[in-house]
């Protein structure tokens, strides 16, 4: 009996195959692609009724020691486990800044300016448009994460738009002497229009007082064909730590009892009401849902709810 092997047609097929590739991988060390390094999409469009809704995302940043920001007034024992059952890290904590322009068919209209001007550029641009067509910035509040790119080298870097921000906010701020308010908002003081709780900016959108984080923050109601959304703006500045737990102190709140108050009371309406958001501050591309859990609320991000 012969003790050669018998190669059959397939098995010789089958090594044959081979060759290329390992013929590639053979010359593969001088020729291997670069990484590219970790990427975040930049716009994030939907439609909401006639509305045509873009979050921007203008910019995010890493900041260590996350309960230096968040849930300061809880035990780190809680912080931990709070963040262990999130499986979120207890040491960094990521913060993404998201502008939204809301074209109505008839105006363009840019909910807060990001951290400068060259990035809201950038970002309104990779949504397919240019600043000169903005024709509405809408100031949910004045930290300067949300007025840093009204202004760019001293000119408006919106120069066909109008303004809109709350009564409040604005005298507030006004009263206070800040260097950033009177570089960046001061000067388009004369473009303004001031609205307080219920005020419309236009048809189909309306200002909601939900102060606390600042003297003035307002939240905005978009209702447009029958849908509803809103933008919560600084609300609550993280999905868990300040969302998850409407109490727990965040430091940039500026009255951390009536911001508290406000979170309960605007994320229990849209538990209620099962109304999508917007958060500047969520994880890009900022837009979900809030479901009631235990004493506080749960994040659920959209997936394609409001493509459909």
């Amino acid at each position: 009996m012969s003790t050669t092997p018998r190669l059959t047609r397939r098995a010789a097929l089958a090594g044959a195959a081979t060759l290329p590739f390992a013929a590639s991988m053979a010359n593969a060390g001088g020729h291997a692609a670069p990484q590219q390094g970790a990427q975040v999409p930049r716009v994030n469009r939907f439609m909401l009724g006639e509305f045509e809704v873009s979050t921007l995302l203008a910019g995010t940043v890493t900041r260590d020691e996350p309960q230096g920001i968040f849930g300061m007034n809880v035990s780190a024992d809680e912080f931990n486990a709070a963040s262990a059952e999130a499986k979120l890290p207890i040491d960094k904590a990521q913060f993404f800044f998201t502008p939204t322009l809301v074209n109505t068919g008839s105006e363009l209209i840019l909910f807060d300016t990001g951290l400068n001007g060259g990035g809201i550029t950038a970002a309104v641009e990779a949504a397919g448009y240019t600043a000169d067509q903005v024709s509405h910035v809408v100031i949910t509040h004045m930290h300067g994460d949300h007025i840093g790119g009204l202004m760019t080298d001293g000119t408006p870097t919106f120069a066909n738009a109008a303004y809109v921000t709350g009564q409040a906010e604005f005298d507030a701020w006004a009263a206070q002497g800040n260097e950033r308010f009177e570089g960046m908002v001061r000067p388009l003081a004369e473009k303004m229009s001031f609205i307080g709780d219920g005020g419309s900016v236009t048809s189909g959108i309306t200002g909601m007082a939900a102060f606390g984080h600042t003297p003035g923050h307002m939240t905005y109601m978009l209702e447009s064909g029958g849908k509803q959304l809103v933008l919560i703006a600084d609300l609550a500045n993280h999905y868990v730590w300040s969302l998850a737990y409407p109490d727990w102190e965040v430091r940039f709140d500026m009255d951390k009892a009536a911001a508290a108050a406000s979170r309960r009371k605007v994320l229990g309406m849209l538990a209620a009401d099962n109304l999508p958001f917007i958060g500047y501050h969520m994880p890009f591309p900022a837009l979900g849902y809030v479901e009631t859990r235990g004493d506080g609320f749960h994040y659920v991000p959209h997936s394609y709810q409001l493509m459909l």
